[in-house]
């Protein structure tokens, strides 16, 4: 009996042994399961935005950020494959509209929202800063204009290179569409609104660029981001319009860049992804390359 007894104890504190031993084999094995799945959520949130998303994202305004968009869309690819982000350039008016009638997911404005746009639900999202450059024909000896120079020539009141220190040739005064973002801000900051009277109007930034390239007389305002060698940007009281003067705000013609969304409407997973990291300071350099200039 006493043998049967002491042969139960030792089979008994076997079975105890070795259940202690699986279940800490198991533990073992869970942690390293779960490490393994924390690194791997860890490497899959890349740039601040959720991995693994896909959809399209339609975005829809100012032509004077394409350059801006060009940049986000095809860096934010190396982020989220999946997400298609469509640019459609119709003008920062059109922009708004569209987001607030429910077009396009997100609008594009290069200036200050409007009161009644605001109190229609528009909510903007500033993405960058951008000088409004005042442009003129290479072959212009004029360099430097002041603010009023500026405002009289648009206005009407000066008419003839002469009277700024250039050549007896009268002003082709060259301006973008009603509803442009980049004529909105321009006028706004030179105090002209509704006082302009333009030889020419155009559709796009590029159109005035280059028909200021076409005219030893014109001048024409663009957004800083997209002047090149075609034309001449002029001084606005001294100070060329670059990177770091609009940053430090000595540069006085400058305006947002903005992305537009409407209050109350919830945005897909893709376009909360995109806005997301177009309003992140990671995307500074990025910004900066497009000829911008990141707001923080």
């Amino acid at each position: 009996m006493k043998t049967t007894k002491k042969l139960l104890a030792l089979a008994l504190a076997a079975a105890i042994a070795l259940f202690a031993l699986a279940a800490c084999s198991q533990n073992t094995g869970g942690n390293a399961g779960g490490q393994q799945n924390s690194g791997g959520a860890s490497g899959g949130d890349s740039g601040g935005t959720q991995a693994g998303l896909s959809g399209t994202v339609n975005t829809d305004g100012s032509t004077s950020m394409a350059d801006v968009m060009g940049v986000l869309t095809e860096t934010f690819k190396e982020v989220q494959p999946d997400i298609t982000v469509n640019y459609s350039g119709t003008g920062s008016g059109s922009g708004i509209s569209g987001v607030l009638s429910g077009t396009c997911d997100i609008g594009l404005s290069s200036r200050d929202l409007k009161q009644e746009e605001i109190d229609q639900g528009a909510v903007a999202h500033v993405v960058a800063l951008d000088g409004v450059a005042v442009v003129v024909n290479p072959a212009n000896s004029v360099a430097d204009l002041t603010v009023e120079q500026i405002a009289g020539i648009y206005t009407g009141k000066i008419t003839n290179w002469k009277d700024l220190g250039g050549a007896d040739a009268p002003i082709a005064v060259y301006g973008r569409e009603d509803g442009s973002g980049t004529r909105s801000a321009f006028e706004e900051i030179a105090g002209v609104e509704g006082e302009c009277v333009y030889t020419n109007e155009y559709g796009s930034t590029g159109d005035v660029i280059g028909n200021v390239a076409g005219n030893e007389n014109a001048i024409g305002y663009a957004s800083l981001s997209a002047v090149d060698d075609s034309v001449s940007a002029v001084k606005v009281g001294g100070v060329a319009p670059s990177e770091a003067t609009v940053k430090d705000g000595t540069y006085t013609i400058q305006r947002p860049f903005v992305m537009v969304t409407k209050e109350g409407v919830e945005l897909s997973a893709a376009a909360q992804a995109f806005l997301k990291y177009a309003t992140s300071p990671d995307v500074a350099d990025y910004i900066a390359k497009a000829g911008a200039v990141a707001p923080n």
